[in-house]
This record gives structure tokens, sequence and C-alpha cells, in this order.
């Protein structure tokens, strides 16, 4: 399961399918995809693990259905690399 680290508000300004997000926590600036943004989204409604996201995100990725978990898993694990989400304990 993964969530939004808790104290991110998640102040983002998107166009042209990237945005510029500041993370408020660490006062770092990112450049994201649109995807990235999708998934902190989703998270910032609830924790949800990979798969779920992928489900729930199908209709907004433009990959393979079957590649999608992966991708997403990937992209989890960048966005905790920037101190935006964190993996709850199971």
């Amino acid at each position: 399961m993964w969530r939004v680290v808790p104290g991110q508000s998640l102040v983002f300004r998107e166009w042209d399918g990237e945005a510029v997000l500041y993370n408020d926590l660490s006062g770092n600036t990112h450049l994201l995809d649109g995807g990235a943004v999708d998934v902190l989204l989703a998270l910032r409604a609830q924790p949800l693990d990979a798969a779920t996201l992928a489900a729930r995100l199908a209709d907004r990725f433009d990959a393979d259905a079957d590649a999608l978990p992966a991708a997403i898993a990937d992209m989890l694990t960048d966005l905790a690399r920037l101190d935006l989400v964190e993996s709850l304990p199971c």
C-alpha cells in the first residue's frame, strides 16, 4: 500500500502533459509527467496498492494493460525517492 506523505499539499501546475509540483515539506520543486500527477491525486484520496492504482488509472495511461502495474510500481518508487509518497507497512 502506498500513500501521499502526510502533510503534503500537492501544489502543482500542469500543462501539455507535464506538471511542476512544489513539495511543501522539503521545499523542492519537481517536473513530473501527467501520469505521476494522476497517481498522486489518486493516492491523496486514499492509500492504494500498485495493482489497484493501475486498474483505476488504466484509461489515463497509454500503456499495455499487462505492463501497466509494473510501470505504476516503478513510478511509485520514483515518487518515493522524491519524498512525495511512502509505502505503508503491511
